[in-house]
């Protein structure tokens, strides 16, 4: 009898943000959903979030600790695995050419043919956002992918990876929308982990303000429980989940919304 055919290895995604909790908050859903699809997810956190609290008595190394360890505890309940941790104090992420290095050494290592990061470019937000989302595409392309660039590296055995696709999260432009329909409860899980960080006193309230927010999306004509992200490809792949029914969606009720305004108006008109 012939060997039965060996499974296919699983799809790879490697989300790169700034802080704990910038996943559960951006991208929860989508990373969740990518898990239940069989997807290998890998989150790399660039700073423990050290600095992020109001009680002077908790100290940069034991809040980091704290904060990674609700990190690990929110990527379980959304079926993830494995975090890194690369500790660059919080505050003070440099866009250099040592820290671009890391990302690549990352890359390389996970090998992902999709990553998820922030939009460096969204306008006015946290600086480590800013720079960890431009310094994270600038890994991808075309760092990553040139053996000359970062070639000790290379010499080491990490070859050079081509990541196919990046969402950018937190974009003022979303070109790209993912419904999480399905991943509410994981969501609000997730984030009650991060508990030195979330301000909701308890599940029912989350839960609320979620609705509240999915409310307000509906209004401005998005998706009702989705999460948006712009969306960049340097070669084919699969979308992860019905974004471009999604998109198409949310542009027919767009147009079908103008023409109704335009009726009204061309009524009162007459």
């Amino acid at each position: 009898m012939p060997d039965a055919e060996a499974p296919a290895d699983p799809r790879r995604a490697l989300v790169v943000m700034a802080h704990p909790d910038d996943i559960e908050f951006t991208c929860g859903g989508t990373v969740a959903q990518l898990s239940d699809d069989g997807w290998h997810v890998t989150f790399c956190l660039v700073t423990s979030g050290d600095k992020g609290t109001k009680d002077p008595m908790l100290g940069p190394a034991d809040l980091g600790a704290l904060r990674e360890a609700e990190q690990e505890a929110a990527a379980s309940e959304l079926g993830i695995q494995r975090c890194i941790f690369l500790r660059v104090p919080d505050g003070h992420v440099e866009d250099g050419s040592e820290f671009r290095g890391r990302l690549v050494r990352v890359l390389r290592e996970v090998r992902p043919e999709l990553m998820i990061t922030w939009d460096g470019y969204r306008g006015f937000n946290h600086r480590d956002h800013r720079t960890v989302g431009i310094a994270a595409l600038d890994a991808v392309f075309p760092l990553s992918r040139n053996a000359n660039s970062y070639a000790e590296q290379v010499a080491t055995g990490a070859e050079p990876v081509r990541v196919n696709t990046v969402l950018l999260a937190g974009s003022n432009e979303p070109n790209y929308f993912v419904d999480v329909s399905d991943q509410l409860d994981r969501r609000i899980d997730a984030l009650l982990r991060h508990a030195s960080q979330v301000q909701a006193p308890n599940r029912e309230e989350m839960s609320r303000r979620m609705q509240n927010r999915s409310r307000q999306a509906a209004r401005v004509g998005r998706i009702p429980w989705s999460e948006g992200f712009r969306r960049l490809t340097f070669g084919g792949v699969a979308a992860p989940r019905r974004g471009d029914a999604l998109k198409a969606d949310a542009k027919a009720r767009a147009q079908a919304e103008q023409a109704d305004q335009s009726k009204s108006s061309a009524a009162s008109d007459g």
